[in-house]
């Protein structure tokens, strides 16, 4: 509770560009992190959707990501130099749909 708590309060104020960054720098790294044998891609896509609600925005359409898998694989790859900006940029895409 805690977490989403810091969480809520930390996303809630952020203007589009932080939240963009923020949601995008999440994604990637608990994907690349891997914590879990399965449900990872699942858990960060919902993480990503409570990050947005909290940030006054509808949850997302990840559509695009499946429509463009191998552009989406290579964003989260770029993180392992932790370059974002790939991945801010599907981030935007979805934020900006809704």
């Amino acid at each position: 509770m805690l977490v989403l708590n810091t969480m809520k309060a930390k996303c809630s104020g952020m203007d589009e560009e932080q939240l963009i960054a923020a949601v995008a720098i999440t994604h990637v790294e608990l994907i690349l992190i891997h914590p879990f044998r399965e449900g990872n891609g699942r858990l960060s896509r919902l993480l990503a959707d409570v990050m947005a609600v909290q940030g006054g925005y509808k949850p997302l359409d990840y559509k695009s990501w499946e429509q463009n898998k191998t552009q989406y694989i290579s964003a989260i790859h770029s993180g392992l130099s932790m370059d974002y900006e790939p991945m801010r940029h599907w981030v935007r895409e979805v934020l900006r749909r809704n």
